[in-house]
This record gives structure tokens, sequence and C-alpha cells, in this order.
């Protein structure tokens, strides 16, 4: 039986050591680490768009700081 559960978004958080990680939600590794927030949030970007995923951006103290959502909206837009 088939489930409609959301994919999980791909998240821009910070690491301990100043870095900053690119990981799924829960993910258990990064899929990539950045010395620079910005760099991050591109890198994380790029796969939001091409899984047609939602984006969350993670501020220095792990709140988050932003959405973006690069998948089907169920909202209309119009």
């Amino acid at each position: 039986m088939a489930t409609n559960k959301a994919p999980k978004p791909v998240v821009v958080e910070p690491r301990p050591d100043g870095r900053w990680a690119v990981q799924r939600d829960t993910g258990q590794r990064a899929s990539s680490v950045h010395d620079k927030q910005q760099s991050a949030i591109d890198a994380a970007r790029q796969i939001a768009k091409n899984q047609g995923i939602e984006l969350v951006v993670k501020a220095a103290d792990g709140r988050i700081q932003s959405k973006d959502s690069h998948g089907r909206d169920s909202r209309s837009k119009g």
C-alpha cells in the first residue's frame, strides 16, 4: 500500500566546528560540508531543485532561518 508521506527536506545546518552541513532532514551523514553558509545554501538549493523538495536553512544558533519549497505546492498560485 502506498503512503503519501512528504519527502524529507534538504537542510543547511551549523556544525560544532563552525562549518555548514548539507543533509536530508534526520540524515545520518552530510551530503557535503562547507566553510561558508552561503556555499552550503547554494549546494542545498541545487539538490532541492533537482529533487523537487523543500530547502530548510538554519542559523548559527540552530533555529530555522528560512524555508524554500522547490516541490509541487498544494496552494494555488494566482
